[in-house]
């Protein structure tokens, strides 16, 4: 799994660099901790049983 900018106390969403970084995101918003859980959680559940060696990125279109 591959998150992108991420709003955390030590990656705050209004830190010195964010409103730099939001440029560079589609989305133009860092993602909540609560949207990089819920792609860990259908990870380990069983509807992803198939997926293998997969890299999935989850970055509001940051790597886009």
């Amino acid at each position: 799994m591959q998150p992108g900018p991420t709003a955390t106390d030590m990656n705050p969403a209004q830190g010195p660099v964010a409103e730099a970084m939001k440029g560079l995101i589609a989305l133009g918003r860092y993602g909540e901790t609560d949207e990089i859980a819920g792609l860990v959680a259908y990870l380990a559940s069983p509807g992803a049983a198939l997926i293998t060696g997969a890299s999935l990125t989850i970055d509001g279109g940051y790597a886009a």
